[in-house]
């Protein structure tokens, strides 16, 4: 009869166990789960089977076509976004961060703007932070806690002290283009426009390269039309409120 230790004692291991295979644990996954029959497709049936790609993020509203329009903010890289247009627009997109599970800090000279979607964002969680100009620490940005930081400090923004981390997106808000304005716009990735003025739309212009149909339009959009562009895309974004959005926020606007 086979012995083995355990517990310092010595006790007899049954004959039929002995002709078990013994597994092993393996040490920092636990014990394996149930065994389930394989799921196999035959050649006839790949056609059928889709993976959603580039569809995963913020939505932010429609394009043109009426199709969902999601801005894929959070990445293994820093991403940087400047929008040229009013809060309204930068708080809902904001919410919306908020509510994929990303906490949100706002560096303002406006704290009085922010602090009520702050307070009402999250349940009660402190998933929108408030802090003042300069004050805005190391946000520890991972994969599985991203960040957006939002910077709403006036048409002369100054650089930010924060390092480009993985995870980490901000988002700075221009009301209006100002002296430094041809610096912001090209170290960003994406940039979004509402209306601004004939000669800001022919900055604009430049800097990204638009069409002069893109130019002309610029001045004419309405309070809730976004263009998002970067060098080589574009696209016009209609973003309409939620009715908690709408009950926080007001009607979409342009001016504040």
């Amino acid at each position: 009869m086979a012995y083995q230790t355990y517990s310092g004692q010595s006790r007899p291991q049954p004959a039929d166990e002995q002709a078990r295979p013994q597994r092993r644990i393996r040490a920092g996954f636990g014990l394996r789960g149930p065994r389930r029959e394989q799921h196999v497709l035959g050649p006839e049936e790949l056609a059928a089977l889709s993976v959603p790609v580039g569809d995963d993020g913020v939505v932010i509203g429609e394009d043109p076509q009426r199709q969902t329009a999601v801005l894929g903010l959070f990445r293994p890289t820093a991403y940087d976004v400047v929008l040229v247009g009013g809060v309204w627009t930068a708080q809902v997109i904001a919410l919306r961060a908020a509510a994929t599970g990303a906490r949100v800090a706002v560096e303002t000279a406006r704290p009085q703007v922010w602090a009520p979607l702050a307070q009402a964002a999250g349940g009660g969680q402190p998933c929108v932070t408030v802090h003042q100009i300069g004050r805005l620490g190391a946000q520890g940005a991972s994969v599985s806690a991203p960040v957006l930081v939002v910077r709403d400090l006036g048409p002369r923004p100054p650089r930010s002290r924060l390092s480009a981390t993985p995870w980490q997106s901000t988002l700075t808000l221009l009301p209006y283009l100002g002296p430094n304005a041809a610096r912001v716009l090209n170290a960003a990735d994406l940039t979004g426009v509402q209306r601004v003025s004939p000669q800001e739309a022919e900055l604009v212009g430049r800097v990204l390269s638009l069409s002069s149909a893109d130019v002309a339009a610029l001045p004419t959009l309405s309070d809730d039309f976004t263009l998002w562009a970067t060098r080589i895309h574009r696209q016009y974004v209609r973003t309409e409120p939620g009715p908690a959005e709408h009950q926080q926020l007001g009607p979409a606007r342009r001016v504040d």
